[in-house]
């Protein structure tokens, strides 16, 4: 089990809270708002009503003493600048922020954040790759260059073992794991010999060149 303080009980932030405290982790949430904490009271290890600008507050509820300490203040910058410098500069072992923009997720990177996230930008992103080709069915992007996709087989695929294909040196991409149909059981790092049936799903990772090339296929 590990602990997290969860700074700012907005949507994103209940959303976060509420999630890793259902996945049995140890959660502290911290909010301005008596509302935003009496809501979630319930769900968490502990909801705290205090100002997360204030260093004193960030040291009386032991932020530095915290697996992972979530910034997941809304709309205000400023706010989740300063707050994610003080908690730098407090010890805190690792922090992850939420930026509203790319400016502001640069910012958030220099003064201490060892993760950011831009929820809109990110599901922006994977909304439009699953509207644009159908046969996508997730997307997440790894970086700049790679991407990791959930593709339906390739018609050209079915029947075929991994090892036929040669996915790797044909492709030059990589098969993490096979979904066997919808809601089915997964198998990560599937063996060569696995046969690719009509109902799979793939989940690779490649560049985006290589990546597309296999998703344009169908």
């Amino acid at each position: 089990m590990k602990s997290f303080l969860v700074i700012g009980l907005g949507r994103f932030g209940a959303s976060v809270a509420q999630e890793l405290s259902a996945l049995g982790q140890k959660v502290h949430a911290l909010d301005i708002d008596a509302e935003n904490v009496q809501y979630i009271s319930d769900q968490v290890t502990q909801a705290i009503q205090g100002d997360a600008q204030d260093e004193a507050v960030l040291r009386s509820v032991g932020a530095r003493n915290f697996d992972c300490c979530v910034v997941a203040v809304g709309a205000d910058m400023e706010a989740s600048i300063l707050i994610t410098g003080m908690l730098k500069e407090l010890g805190a072992q690792y922090i992850v922020a939420k930026a509203i923009a790319p400016i502001h997720a640069r910012v958030l990177e220099r003064v201490g954040a060892d993760r950011v996230v831009l929820p809109e930008i990110e599901m922006g992103q994977r909304l439009a790759q699953r509207l644009a080709r159908t046969n996508v069915v997730d997307y997440i992007g790894v970086s700049d260059d790679f991407s990791i996709l959930e593709i339906h087989t390739p018609k050209s695929w079915i029947g075929h073992s991994l090892g036929e294909l040669n996915v790797r040196a044909r492709y030059l991409i990589n098969v993490l794991a096979i979904r066997h149909g919808e809601g089915g059981s997964v198998n990560v790092s599937p063996a060569a010999d696995q046969i690719i049936g009509p109902d799979d799903v793939l989940i690779v990772i490649g560049t985006n060149d290589n990546v597309n090339k296999v998703v344009e296929m169908n």
